[in-house]
């Protein structure tokens, strides 16, 4: 083979890759959608899954007597805190994000006191302690202060998975539960349940 026979194949070669590459390239596009539009693309739980849970067990939560008993006993809002929503669902799930979605649904509603976090208190613990060195007299916030809790909500996340070939139906079942913290009554417990039947050549667990 002469040396522009050669040259002339090289160019060939790279001529159709980067075709290749151009083509492949064009075949993704990009959208932005509104952040409340339901797109259910694996049938997994997703982002719309939490906040509509959130918002109706939140709702649910609200609307029982425990509330307003509290209130007529202690002329108060109750203090709410939200602890661990368990995953024992066979696929990952983000419990950060539900318990932020619980966590706004229950502070919006204006109709319950809430306090931050354990993690979150630790690092207000610091700044207070960094205050007592380092701040004013008259701007030091104090130790020993802090507003308790009346009740932590706690949770957890199932789920049953039915398949077949190519279908497959996915059962999610979320579990909450309002806790008195001074003496461990439920004074609440709440359900929700989801089911998606899903049809397609890639399903997994």
């Amino acid at each position: 083979m002469s040396t522009v026979t050669a040259t002339r194949a090289t160019l060939s070669l790279l001529l159709t890759l980067t075709l290749l590459l151009t083509v492949g390239g064009c075949g993704k596009t990009v959208e932005r959608i509104d952040t409340d539009e339901t797109r259910d693309l694996s049938g997994r739980w997703n982002d719309t899954d939490s906040r509509l849970v959130a918002e109706e067990m939140v709702a649910d939560a609200l609307a029982r007597p425990w509330l307003a008993n509290h209130r007529q006993e202690t002329g108060e809002r109750p203090t709410v805190i939200v602890g661990e929503v368990r995953n024992l669902s066979h696929e990952h799930i983000n419990t950060r994000t539900f318990i932020n979605d619980l966590q706004r649904e229950l502070i919006n509603s204006g109709r319950v006191e809430f306090v931050a976090s354990a993690e979150q208190r630790e690092s207000i613990r610091e700044e207070r302690a960094d205050q007592d060195l380092h701040a004013s007299p008259d701007t030091r916030k104090a130790m020993g202060e802090e507003l308790g809790a009346d009740y932590m909500l706690l949770g957890s996340i199932n789920t049953i998975i039915d398949r077949e070939g190519r279908e497959q139906v996915r059962f999610y079942q979320v579990d909450l539960e309002m806790i008195s913290l001074a003496d461990n009554r439920k004074v609440w417990m709440g359900q929700k349940k989801i089911k998606k039947y899903i049809e397609g050549a890639a399903l997994r667990p």
